[in-house]
Order: C-alpha cells, then sequence, then structure tokens
C-alpha cells in the first residue's frame, strides 16, 4: 500500500486515532518510538519531529544529540491491539541528521544501503523469509517474569497441554490485521516454547515486520498476562530458540542462488554469499 501525506493525515482523522508511535531501531535492534499526539501529524509526515538522540545508547554524543525521524509513509498501521476509541498507530522511521542526511548508525539505513548496493550489482531482489521462535512464561504476583509456563506439550502439540495455544492464536490475527501473511503457527519442542511463520518478503520489508512481530507479541502476551521472551536460551537442558532466515537473491526474476546441477543444487554465487556471512 503507498501513501501520501494527505492519506495519512486524513486516515488519522478518520480512523480516530489518538497516538502515532514515530518508531525507530537502535543498533543493538531494540525497538525504540517518540509517541505524538494526533495534533502533531502534519509536523511528523514533514519529518519534523526530532529526539535527544544521545539518550540512545551507541547513537551520538550530546553536543549532536539532535536528531530527526523520517517516517516512512507507506509503514502506516493501526495496533490492532488497542483500543478502538482513541486508536494507536505506528509509523516507521528513518533517522536523520540535523543537515538532512541519513544517520549512520541508524540500522535500517545501513540495510538500505546495502541493499542499494545490491541493486548497482545487477541483482533486482533479495528475498528474506524468517522462522521466529519465542516463550511464553508465567509472571508473578507484581507482573514480573517467571520461568514457569505451566506447559507440558512439545513439537506440534495442541490444547489443552499447549497453554500458550489461545495467545498465539491472538497474535496470529493481530498480524494478520496488519497486512502479515501467516503461513503457519504452532507448539515448538520446549514447553512454553512457539513458533510462528510469515510469508518471506523483500529484505527492507521483512525487517520491519520482524519489529512488528516482536512488539506483537510481546504486547499480547503482557496483555494475557504472560511473559514473551526471544532470548535464545532461557531454560537450561531444553531446546533453545532462534530465527532461521531463508534467503534468496535474483537477478533478471531469476534465483541467482540455485544451480539444478551444482552440489546440494548451489550456484557458485551462493557458496560465495555463505562465505561472506
Amino acid at each position: 500500500m503507498s501513501y501520501s501525506k494527505e492519506d495519512i493525515i486524513r486516515m488519522v482523522k478518520e480512523e480516530d486515532v489518538e497516538f502515532i508511535r514515530l518508531q525507530f531501531t537502535d543498533i543493538f535492534g531494540q525497538l525504540k518510538n517518540v509517541a505524538i499526539t494526533a495534533s502533531q501529524i502534519e509536523k511528523a509526515v514533514n519529518d519534523q519531529i526530532m529526539f535527544d538522540g544521545s539518550s540512545i545508547e551507541g547513537f551520538v554524543r550530546i553536543d549532536e544529540s539532535d536528531q530527526y525521524l523520517y517516517p516512512d509513509l507507506d509503514s502506516f498501521a493501526i495496533f490492532p491491539w488497542r483500543p478502538s476509541h482513541g486508536r494507536v498507530a505506528r509509523l516507521i522511521c528513518d533517522v536523520h541528521d540535523p543537515d538532512g542526511k541519513p544517520f549512520v548508525g541508524d540500522p535500517r539505513h545501513v540495510l538500505k544501503r546495502a541493499l542499494k548496493r545490491a541493486e548497482e550489482m545487477g541483482f533486482d531482489a533479495f528475498n528474506v523469509g524468517p522462522e521466529a521462535e519465542f516463550f511464553l512464561f508465567q509472571t508473578d504476583d507484581e507482573g514480573k517474569p517467571t520461568t514457569r509456563t505451566n506447559d507440558e506439550a512439545g513439537y506440534f502439540d495442541l490444547g489443552p497441554l499447549d497453554h500458550g495455544e489461545g495467545t498465539r492464536r491472538e497474535i496470529c490475527m493481530a498480524l494478520e490485521q496488519m497486512g502479515f501473511e501467516i503461513e503457519a503457527s504452532h507448539h515448538e519442542c520446549a514447553r512454553g516454547q512457539h513458533e510462528i511463520d510469515f510469508k518471506y518478503d523483500e529484505a527492507l520489508d521483512c525487517a520491519d515486520k520482524i519489529m512488528t512481530f516482536k512488539l506483537a507479541v510481546k504486547s499480547l502476551a503482557q496483555k494475557n498476562g504472560l511473559h514473551a521472551t526471544f532470548m535464545p536460551k532461557p531454560l537450561f537442558g531444553l531446546a533453545g530458540s532462534g530465527m532461521h532466515i531463508n534467503m534468496s537473491l535474483f537477478r533478471d526474476g531469476k534465483n541467482i542462488f540455485f544451480d539444478e546441477k551444482g552440489e546440494k543444487q548451489l550456484s557458485s554465487l551462493a557458496y560465495s554469499f555463505i562465505a561472506g556471512l
């Protein structure tokens, strides 16, 4: 979906959006945001919202703290798990310096730069398909996470053994409302461990979706009194979580990683790509 500035301003009004989260990612992969009210949306779509970059670890020093958020207008989406009255929406942003240049430490810009270089080398598209695993843990009386799951399910098990089935269903439905194509969801090997797979996309769109996915999982888990974690090994002696990344690189509409006659049907370029990783 392609949106103009006017489209965003109109949708904020028509959809009763009260708050807009201007989201960006720090160099550690953590999602950050500046929340504005609907009255500031015109400033936002004109790249006039600034923040203190020195407060974001790894960004800039205190004497060069002013940075600006440039929203990607096509990323506008309403969070379906927030109230229907006074809704909350988001815009994914690129971080820029005061002189208008992209901030070199913005991970989204780093990926854009790499994709631009690939395009200059003659590659059409770089597709990415993630398989994200996570744990759902119970919380204590103060709402703090524990490592208890109340769940004895294993790989591909279902309710009543799978106590996270309802939350996983809510996550899938919320993501579909935000434009995701959910391909599969299931219980994983360890107790309390889950996986939700969504359809591959071009690298930048997929990176944005991964950040949205993690936010949705954590938000809906908290809503249901659970704590979601993507950490790789929260329980000793049980299966850990990963995020397998399926990748394909195209030139002239053909997957150049594939070679029907190659060893394991991989091309020489595919082996070079693996060596680079």
